[in-house]
């Protein structure tokens, strides 16, 4: 088996879904046999006490650095600062944490056989090539957002000089790395009209456990404890941003108060107190606004509600797909989700028939989905099971994993005829 270096921005015990993703690709790729050491940050996005005190780190280099160990894999932790709001600082700390990895990776990490970087942010596609040339090994890039288009259509990024250069630095990570993983066939269409040989590109989406989400009984510890047993529950759970649409999230709320159904939003993020104040100054009473759950409370949290929305606006929907879909699906809930017409989640929503897929911006057509469900809630859960029977067959963790073996394989073998 395989020497496996994988660097991401998150990992655990950070509390956000990158991390949970990257670290259960991990652990079962050691379960699987190979040896995995990882070089990421220090908790800074969603800092969970819980999970911090179950995984202790070692200080290293001044504080400059920690290590920790999951599952028998050891990970090494650039020290970062929590993120903020300001998006030079977050570029500074980016930074920091690519020019510290590599001092960790000559220093502290043994010879490599593949290296596997996952975005955000772009630069990590530099950071994967660098550091498998130290070793002289292959370097894997995994596409789970498109950057930069998506900071472009966000108004992140404004300046042309910049989206210049970021263009520039986006197509010499498409030449330079072994092989480009889009996480959704849109992605790898998107990527190779960029000028990527179909050759280089492996789409393998992201994967969902399908043993740990799975369906609950309504009545739990979480809907008990935030009275969620009566009424209709539209559920979301997941990073509160700027790429999901919450206007028109208020919008349905509005023209719903008159009915039993209850909004729930649950998580963080750059939009949680814009949400808020708007929650109070509309006087939504029928909006229920929770803090992040942990992980091991999700598949309760998603039994707790009879329909749970991805609202996206058009950069969302177009440059990523939220790993949520997966996890709804899989503990049977329908999803009801605002994207784009040429999305990966509207293709699994249709082939699935798990779902309502609703055009971004209809605000409309986002009322009605969820007064169809409403008023047709007798039939939620044959619908819920669909999508769970198709992540079952399509997306489960064992079924993605094997991929990235397959992967690891060829790459070695590739490197040892060289």
């Amino acid at each position: 088996m395989s020497n496996i270096l994988i660097h991401s921005l998150v990992f655990s015990p950070d509390g956000v879904s990158t991390a949970y993703l990257m670290t259960e690709l991990a652990v079962e790729l050691k379960r699987i046999g190979h040896f995995v050491t990882v070089i990421s940050t220090t908790p800074h996005y969603n800092i969970l006490k819980e999970k911090v005190e179950s995984q202790p780190m070692r200080k290293h280099w001044l504080g400059l650095l920690y290590s920790s160990e999951i599952e028998g894999i050891k990970v090494w932790h650039v020290k970062v600062p929590y993120k903020g709001r300001r998006v030079w600082l977050r570029v500074l700390d980016y930074l920091r944490f690519h020019v510290l990895s590599v001092f960790v990776a000559v220093l502290k990490v043994k010879r490599q056989d593949v290296v596997i970087a996952t975005s955000p942010p772009l630069t990590m596609g530099i950071m994967s090539w660098l550091l498998a040339k130290i070793w002289s090994v292959p370097s894997v890039y995994k596409v789970a957002e498109i950057y930069p288009d998506v900071a472009i259509r966000q108004g992140i990024v404004k300046n042309k000089a910049f989206i210049w250069l970021l263009k520039k630095i986006e197509r010499f990570i498409y030449r330079k790395n072994t092989v480009i993983i889009p996480i959704a066939e849109q992605f790898a269409k998107v990527v190779e009209k960029r000028g990527v040989l179909r050759s280089k590109l492996k789409t393998i989406p992201d994967f969902v456990d399908v043993d740990f989400y799975c369906p609950k009984e309504r009545k739990n510890e979480f809907s008990i404890k935030y009275n969620l047993t009566d009424e209709f529950i539209v559920l979301y759970a997941g990073n509160i941003g700027i790429v999901q649409d919450w206007e028109i999230v208020l919008y349905a709320a509005e023209c719903l108060k008159n009915y039993p159904i209850k909004f729930v939003i649950i998580g963080d993020g750059a939009k949680r107190g814009w949400l808020r104040e708007q929650i109070t100054k509309r006087s939504l009473t029928n909006i229920l606004l929770l803090g992040y759950q942990l992980k091991e409370m999700m598949p309760l949290v998603n039994a707790s509600c009879d329909v749970s929305i991805i609202p996206m606006n058009i950069a969302g929907s177009k440059d990523g797909v939220p790993s949520k879909i997966y996890s709804i699906m899989s503990c049977a809930k329908p999803p009801i989700a605002l994207v784009d017409e040429d999305s990966e989640i509207r293709y699994i929503i249709g082939q699935s028939g798990c779902g309502k897929a609703v055009s971004i911006g209809d605000g409309e057509a986002f009322v009605n989905a969820i007064l169809e469900a409403y008023n047709d809630r007798e039939n939620l859960h044959i619908m819920g099971m669909k999508g769970r029977e198709y992540v079952k067959n399509h997306y489960s963790k064992e079924a993605i994993v094997s991929k990235y073996d397959e992967l690891i394989k060829e790459l070695t073998k590739l490197k040892i005829a060289k």
